[in-house]
């Protein structure tokens, strides 16, 4: 049921309450206190009559001739009628019988909008009322009989309306956002709304113009509008908007204004206790309803509801009840009060504190925290659940019919391989969601599935193809398949939220085809191992064809990309040698030969096989990728501000064309069409060039993640480093799994490997008393990281490891991982450091890469 509005009717100094909706139902309600928990009694509702038409206000006053007693007007969109409530006693009380009487009804000419009454041009002992329709007209009514009608001047949509006793006049909110008032005398002098249209006899003085007496500018839509007298010589003007509520005076000057902190649905102000002051019940879209003392606020309660429509009245002789409305039909009365509470905590005995007591266990507990978090890390060990199992399983074999689409590799066909992730759940399962992850420029079939219900003891199996899309080759072959469910709980029934993963790897042959073998490359590494060498066609098995020994030395491959690795045994000594003419593309063949080396031995029960690197650290080739990377992103950012300047330009050469066509009187245009275009077609060219840089930025970035893989793996070999030691290699060297113009790879591995080189590989107390910034900036060049990529190299190399727990007897200060500065060394370490550079690793080489850019039009006096 929706509401239009309702008040008070007063019966036996009783309040009533009437309600009309937009269903065409009348009802009165004389609600009865009841019990908490007991509901609403049949006796409440008095009258209940169904008008046919919707009702839009209902208003109770002296509308009917030769009398003063209360009658009911209502108004509905084309009509208004007058009804008399009579009531008939019974034998008991719900015996009473109430019913309603046409008095006399108006037919509209025009659509009603609102209505509101009073006596109009102080007439005594009878209200008049004025109707306001759709189109802003007013309608008055003298009882029975339609007295005049007027248009109010330049109105577009009605507003709340209300009429001023005092002043005697009409006060509405326009279209245009202000507060208006007419008087009641020029009203009904004014020309009659018959004649609209200005004639020239009007023009000649047959009727005067409708003429406003005071406005204001309040800047908001108002929602409602309640005039409320002090006393008999000052009156208020309450104006409820959409963001605050006003308070004028009789002359339209502002009294006081509130802001509100939520969106208003009603209001009603009503005399203070307090001389001189207001109160408001303000309702707001939150189901809240605030009390202020003019602008202070007193109180607020939640309601069940949104309010509509709020009253104040006295209901069986207890005064201050609130009504409220809601737009569904939900009425409510209740009353301001706080039941009081009869606990009163009991006194705590109160005790002497001894601070050389607490010191002294919180010395203790501070030791025992410290002990667990040497012994078992900073997060404690839990027992593995069991709740969910995953596992994947990757097919040997590729799939027969490649899945393959949108590649972008060439003229090779691109195989896939087929991978299944198996779900075993042990206990009821909610939302269970899979997440597949594959290292780009691998792409999946399909990489999310989801699982709303898993009963206990299920198994789900979801398969999904493997392939790749790019022309360049990943920085590594493993995927992983993360599972986030809600395990139920007594405590928690929607479920907590838990995590487990799974990796697989996928097979070489996925990226990698058999290829003629080259004796001649540019990049070239030796790996030594303590085992005799094995045939590289059982290690590599479906890469060679087999021959009549069956020991195969040399073997190629050949990526879908386009570069070629060559693989060579050694027949005499135990040495493997990997060679290409891409340094980054030694990695997937390097970290494959030593997995299947290792798995070979594993084999044939050999457990104390091991890998080493004796050859010096290829770092200038590794400096070099760094170099192309780091000018790649300088190279963007030069192109995004050209890109920006030249956008402003177009948008200053749009305004000065626009304000050229707007003008009245033709101006030639000065060539500015020419300017336009020629700036349109320098922003789409720079917006190419943008992404065209983004895109070889992400493939550098992938080729630096590979050859950064085959610098950690060759320290690894090289200082025999144990795997948490090259786990913190890998934290320091790989922190990003994407690279962005705000937080690039540079500026975050610097401040990782500053801070190795002032803690756990520091020479000196000085070093480990620098302070390291907490901002990360882009460097202005890579000198800085190379030198410190050195250090870190030269360091491992005299005997520093990696680690991470502290020493009590050399105390480390431990910061975030931020920007840093140059770790200062002596100059006798500068030379010796420069010396064994040119021994143990090869010197650096900065590579210049302009990328050209877009020929641009510089145009002088063109602002934002």
């Amino acid at each position: 049921m929706f509401v239009s509005s309702y008040v008070f009717y007063k019966h036996l100094s009783t309040d009533k309450i009437i309600v009309g909706s937009f269903m065409g139902y009348l009802r009165i309600f004389n609600p009865h206190p009841v019990k908490t928990g007991d509901g609403a009694q049949a006796e409440d509702l008095l009258l209940e009559v169904h008008l046919r038409d919707p009702i839009l206000q209902v208003e109770v006053g002296k509308f009917v001739s030769g009398t003063e007693m209360l009658h009911l007007a209502v108004l509905h969109s084309r009509k208004l009628c007058v009804y008399s409530v009579s009531g008939t006693l019974g034998n008991v009380e719900h015996g009473n019988q109430y019913q309603i009487k046409l008095m006399y009804e108006h037919n509209l000419q025009r659509t009603a909008c609102n209505m509101t009454y009073g006596s109009f041009g102080g007439v005594k002992g009878r209200d008049l009322i004025c109707i306001q329709s759709m189109d802003g007209m007013l309608m008055v009514f003298e009882q029975e009989s339609y007295a005049f009608g007027r248009f109010l001047p330049g109105s577009l949509l009605p507003g709340p309306l209300a009429y001023s006793s005092r002043t005697d006049s009409f006060i509405t909110v326009s279209s245009c956002q202000q507060v208006e008032s007419y008087k009641y005398q020029v009203l009904a002098f004014a020309t009659d709304a018959d004649k609209r249209q200005e004639t020239e006899q009007q023009k000649l003085g047959s009727g005067k113009r409708l003429v406003v007496d005071w406005t204001l500018n309040i800047g908001e839509q108002a929602l409602d509008i309640c005039i409320v007298s002090f006393n008999q010589l000052a009156s208020s003007v309450f104006v409820l908007g959409e963001r605050n509520f006003f308070c004028l005076k009789d002359n339209g000057q502002i009294r006081f204004m509130k802001k509100l902190d939520c969106s208003p649905s009603c209001f009603l102000p009503y005399c203070s206790v307090s001389e001189g002051t207001m109160n408001t019940l303000i309702g707001n879209h939150n189901n809240m309803l605030h009390i202020y003392q003019d602008v202070t606020l007193k109180w607020a309660t939640q309601l069940p509801h949104i309010p509509v429509a709020v009253r104040v009245g006295c209901l069986h002789d207890l005064k201050g009840v609130i009504v409220t409305l809601s737009d569904d039909g939900h009425l409510q009365c209740s009353y301001l009060g706080t039941d009081p509470s009869l606990f009163q905590a009991p006194k705590v005995e109160s005790r002497e504190l001894h601070y050389d007591e607490l010191d002294i266990e919180l010395k203790e507990l501070q030791k025992i925290i410290k002990d667990v978090n040497k012994s078992q890390g900073i997060w404690p060990v839990t027992e593995r659940e069991d709740d969910l199992k995953v596992s994947a399983m990757v097919s040997p074999n590729v799939d027969s019919v490649s899945q393959a689409t949108d590649v972008e590799v060439g003229i090779d066909l691109i195989p896939s391989v087929t991978v299944k992730v198996t779900l075993q759940n042990r206990l009821a399962l909610q939302k269970a969601k899979l997440s597949v992850y594959v290292q780009p420029p691998l792409v999946l079939t399909c990489d999310q599935f989801t699982f709303e219900f898993m009963a206990p003891e299920m198994s789900r199996t979801v398969a999904f193809s493997v392939y790749l899309k790019g022309s360049y080759t990943p920085p590594e072959l493993e995927g992983n398949a993360v599972v986030s469910y809600s395990r139920p709980s007594d405590r928690n029934p929607d479920g907590i939220p838990r995590v487990i993963q799974c990796k697989f790897r996928l097979p070489l042959k996925l990226i990698c085809l058999p290829g003629q073998p080259s004796k001649t490359a540019s990049h070239k590494l030796t790996i030594d191992t303590n085992k005799s060498p094995v045939s590289l066609l059982s290690l590599f098995p479906g890469f060679a064809n087999q021959s009549e020994d069956d020991q195969v030395n040399i073997m190629g491959f050949r990526f879908l990309g386009g570069s070629r690795v060559t693989l060579l045994a050694s027949k005499t000594s135990q040495r493997y040698r990997i060679q290409s003419e891409q340094f980054e593309d030694l990695w997937l063949i390097t970290n494959e030969l030593i997995i299947r080396l290792q798995e070979y031995f594993e084999k044939q029960g050999i457990k104390d096989f091991a890998c080493s690197f004796s050859g010096s650290m290829p770092l200038q080739e590794y400096f070099e990728l760094i170099d192309h990377h780091f000018e790649l992103r300088i190279n963007g950012e030069k192109l995004e501000e050209l890109l920006s300047e030249r956008a402003v330009q177009f948008r200053a050469i749009q305004r000065r064309l626009l304000t050229r066509f707007k003008d009245k009187t033709p101006a030639p245009l000065q060539h500015l069409d020419t300017l336009l275009d020629g700036t349109y077609k320098q922003v789409i060219a720079l917006a190419d060039a943008v992404e065209e840089n983004q895109d070889n930025l992400f493939q550098s970035f992938t080729k630096l993640r590979s050859a950064t893989h085959l610098v950690i793996l060759l320290i690894g070999l090289w200082q025999k480093l144990s795997p948490d030691q090259v786990a913190i290699l890998e934290a320091a060297f790989l922190p990003l799994q994407q690279d962005t113009q705000e937080l690039g790879w540079e500026e975050t591995v610097d401040a990782a490997i500053s801070h190795l080189l002032k803690t756990c590989l520091s020479k000196s107390s000085k070093e480990q008393a620098l302070n390291l910034s907490s901002q990360l900036n882009i460097p202005k060049d890579t000198s800085r990281l190379k030198k410190h990529i050195t250090l870190l190299c030269d360091r491992l190399a005299k005997g520093g490891r990696l680690c991470l727990s502290t020493d009590a007897t050399a105390p480390q200060i431990m910061v975030m991982p931020g920007g840093c500065t140059t770790i200062p060394e002596s100059d006798l370490e500068e030379r010796s450091i420069e010396q064994d550079s040119t021994e143990l690793f090869t010197n650096h080489k900065h590579l210049n890469l302009e990328t050209p850019l877009p020929e641009v039009l510089p145009l002088q006096g063109l602002s934002e």
